[in-house]
């Protein structure tokens, strides 16, 4: 880290700014040093000659979260003195990384840290490197959520975030024989110094039961849901800082705790095993972030935990309400409840049920509260991730929602009618309730309906929500959908995990870009000068041979740090078309060897994947790479190709890749990927995209110049268009002699000897379905990637075109995205320091 990253705009605006001694919240070396031995004594309990790695950098964070909580509490006065309306981010994954460094960052603090831990002996970077990711996320719904946290914060507003902490997050994935192996996630086995326990505000949470009927003192009928089984949701909190340390919001997690944790008198009897069922049944509710629902226990878990965490905030977003409010109707100028995707929809049945059966709120009122504070984020084209569960679950472990959703979607249903009076069709297509064999409730129609604003997060997945997707509910709600294009933040995705890059941006700009993206505009008058170019290529080269050291350690691979580093790092899934990748790399290493050449530019190709564990040709496809990357890497001499599968991808080795990266694939099948927010942060490290007109790919080429972007493949409309004539992988495999070399030689098991027919329902489903066109794209994707090829031979056009998409993606901060969905769905604004 360098002392530009630390100017004075990172500096907390407090009174101990000027060094005055407050041993708790001091700023000055000396200060950070004496708290940092006070807490290995006091905290951890040891002597600091007897102190672990690990004692001393929770000792280190301990010490930064007292500098936080002081903002932490301040910015809770500053809201609550305001009257301030407050945002509520309802999400079922938050994928955080590590805290400390984007802390120490965020308030101005890394260089005094390095300089009060020498003075003990005490490397900061090697402390850094002991805390574990908190995996709370599969991947860009927790990321982007992590996100928006941050720009929350960063620019003054009042939010909050609501969710579930998982006991063990996203699996540690491990590659045994090429295959990819889930391990637990333990990232608590040791503590979290971030949180905060709140137990005296546990909420109580009901599962199964029945409801009542009864005549309430006003003479309404009224209903009750009673019985069954109360589960406790005990809130923890993370402070969540903004850039400066000004405003210090909350992250609050539920963990789930059984009512009656131990059944003493069971326990007498000596049966000890059931004497703490109620305990470990409860608790599996926030053990594991998304169990396998491929089985019906599965199935219950997974909406357990969407309806307990809902069910928790909720309650606890009434509670901050009426504190101060008594008035039920004026809860949407004082609240907004944003739902980030499908999971927390049960939401719009919970505040109704809340409002009319606890509240005593008229029908009526209660619906125009409801979809007044709600607003819905949709994050997917696929029908398949669209939620739907069966009707005979929500009976069995929801049954008053079940009633609630039921009267919803009669009285929607009757407006749909009345709208289009001759269309019966359209009634069922466009019911909450999906009729068949086995009846299911629509979440995604759910939250539609119950929401004042949804939003899709680029412009094209905004388009084809309202053309395909949503349409009848766009035709009905036209005022409703808006886009929201995606962000990230340049605090942890630059200035964080990219300290060269930033320092040579600062020296040149200055350094008011970390909370202003857009002035990334003025680095263009430098993408032609020499000095500028020099340092920024110097950066990128550091930034490899880093990562290539990395690799080296923790894989055992000597990848050539002068090789063009071409990445694919992402969620592991068809769509997202990594077997496109594989069978590229596999056609130019059959072109090296047929033609006895080296390729002109050396190329690694490095990958990043989780597959869903029960997912089989995601899996199949991660073989796969490995099996190439075994035979590839074993004559990289011969033709300058290598391959490096990176285990357990997560947020932090994300920070080692993408800065070092040349080349980000965003390859995705046209108008199946919602965003994207992996292709915004590679280009502002400076890695050109070769990428489809799908997602946000599309602004980011509209912004960083078409000339600057390598475009290939069918269009949405193409895609569409193929699919309606019959098309069929194998029409290309029997026309195209380069993919059927490439098919016949995975096929007769070249890279599987000890199966050979491992990959045979790949290569099966791609010539008798191929779904998102693998096989259609492939030429282009060839011929992109030779335009790739020979623009990097040309190393002063290619680090123009570098500079040029770190200069014009500034647009695509979370900080413009957060004032968007501020102005234009919560209705809320910053609140300064007074």
């Amino acid at each position: 880290m360098n002392t530009a990253l630390s100017s004075s705009k990172g500096k907390p605006n407090t009174a101990e700014a000027d060094g005055h001694a407050d041993g708790r919240a001091g700023l000055k070396p000396a200060e950070i040093r004496k708290s940092f031995v006070e807490h290995v004594e006091y905290t951890r309990g040891t002597s600091f000659d007897t102190a672990t790695p690990y004692d001393k950098y929770m000792a280190l964070a301990h010490s930064v979260r007292d500098r936080l909580a002081k903002s932490w509490v301040s910015t809770q006065r500053r809201y609550n003195a305001a009257n301030a309306k407050r945002a509520y981010y309802l999400s079922a994954e938050y994928l955080l990384g590590r805290a400390l460094g984007n802390n120490l960052i965020n308030l101005g603090l890394y260089e005094a840290s390095i300089e009060a831990l020498r003075e003990t002996g005490v490397d900061l970077a090697a402390l850094l490197e002991m805390e574990p990711d908190a995996g709370l996320g599969n991947g860009g719904l927790g990321r982007l959520a992590a996100c928006f946290l941050d720009s929350l914060a960063t620019l003054g507003m009042p939010g909050m975030g609501y969710g579930i902490r998982y006991e063990f997050g996203i699996f540690t994935q491990q590659i045994v024989n090429g295959n990819q192996v889930e391990r637990a996630d333990e990232w608590l086995r040791f503590g979290n110094p971030w949180e905060i326990a709140r137990p005296d505000r546990v909420v109580p949470v009901r599962f199964h039961g029945s409801v009542e009927q009864y005549q309430a003192p006003d003479g309404r009928r009224a209903s009750r849901w009673v019985g069954g089984k109360t589960v406790l949701g005990v809130p923890y909190d993370t402070p969540i800082a903004g850039y400066g340390g000004h405003t210090v919001n909350t992250l609050r997690l539920w963990s789930a705790r059984a009512s009656a944790e131990f059944d003493f008198a069971l326990f007498n009897d000596g049966d000890y095993e059931r004497s703490v069922v109620e305990k470990n049944d409860t608790e599996v509710i926030s053990k594991v972030l998304y169990p396998n629902d491929q089985n019906q226990a599965g199935r219950e878990l997974r909406l357990k935990q969407e309806y307990f965490f809902v069910a928790c905030s909720i309650a606890d977003i009434m509670r901050r309400y009426v504190r101060t409010e008594s008035d039920l109707t004026k809860l949407p100028a004082r609240a907004a409840i944003q739902l980030n995707d499908t999971h927390p929809a049960i939401a719009v049945a919970e505040l109704m049920r809340v409002l009319v059966d606890e509240k005593r709120v008229p029908w009526e009122e209660a619906w125009a509260i409801t979809t007044a504070t709600f607003g819905y984020t949709n994050h997917t084209l696929l029908a398949e991730a669209l939620e739907k569960w069966p009707v005979s679950l929500f009976e069995h472990l929801l049954p008053r929602h079940l009633q609630v959703i039921y009267e919803i979607n009669h009285r929607f249903l009757r407006q749909v009618q009345i709208a289009w009076p001759f269309d019966n069709d359209r009634v069922g297509r466009m019911s909450i309730i999906e009729e068949g064999k086995e009846k299911y409730v629509r979440m995604a129609h759910l939250a539609v309906i119950g929401s004042h604003s949804v939003n899709g997060v680029a412009e094209l997945h905004t388009n084809l929500l309202k053309r395909d997707v949503l349409s009848e509910f766009a035709q009905m709600y036209p005022d409703r959908f808006n886009n929201k294009t995606n962000g990230v933040t340049p605090r942890r995705w630059l200035l964080v995990c990219n300290p060269r890059l930033s320092k040579v941006i600062s020296s040149a700009i200055g350094d008011k870009w970390v909370t202003d993206l857009e002035r990334l505009h003025e680095l263009e008058r430098f993408a032609t000068d020499a000095s500028f170019v020099k340092a920024f290529a110097e950066a990128k080269s550091a930034n490899k041979a880093d990562l290539a050291a990395h690799l080296r350690d923790v894989m055992w691979l000597n990848v050539d740090p002068n090789a063009m580093f071409d990445v694919q790092v992402k969620r592991l899934h068809e769509y997202k078309r990594q077997l496109l990748n594989a069978l590229h790399i596999v056609y130019l290493w059959v072109q090296a060897r047929k033609e006895h050449h080296t390729l002109k530019v050396p190329r690694a190709f490095i990958f990043g994947a989780k597959s869903a564990p029960g997912y089989k040709m995601a899996k199949l496809i991660i073989r796969l790479i490995n099996g190439i990357a075994e035979v590839v890497n074993s004559d990289s001499a011969r033709t300058g190709l290598q391959v490096a599968f990176v285990p357990n991808y997560r947020v932090s080795m994300a920070e080692r890749i993408i800065p070092a990266a040349d080349v980000s694939e965003q390859i995705s099948t046209a108008g199946m990927e919602a965003s994207g927010t992996g292709n915004m942060k590679f280009a502002m490290n400076g890695a050109l995209t070769v990428g489809t007109l799908d997602g946000a790919n599309i602004e980011i080429r509209n912004l960083v110049g078409p000339e600057n972007f390598f475009l290939f493949g069918l269009t949405t409309d193409e895609v569409a268009a193929k699919k309606r004539e019959g098309y069929r992988g194998r029409q290309v495999y029997e026309t195209n002699t380069a993919v059927r070399d490439v098919i016949d030689l995975i096929s007769s098991g070249f890279f599987s000897p000890e199966d050979r027919d491992l990959f045979k329902p790949l290569i099966d489903s791609l010539l008798d379905d191929d779904r998102y066109l693998v096989l259609a794209d492939f030429d282009a994707y060839v011929k992109a990637q030779a335009a790739v090829a020979d623009t990097y031979a040309q190393p002063e056009q290619w680090w123009r075109k570098a500079i040029l998409n770190v200069a014009r993606v500034g647009w695509f901060s979370s900080d413009r995205t957060i004032k968007e969905y501020a102005k234009d769905i919560w209705g809320i604004s910053s609140v300064p320091e007074t």
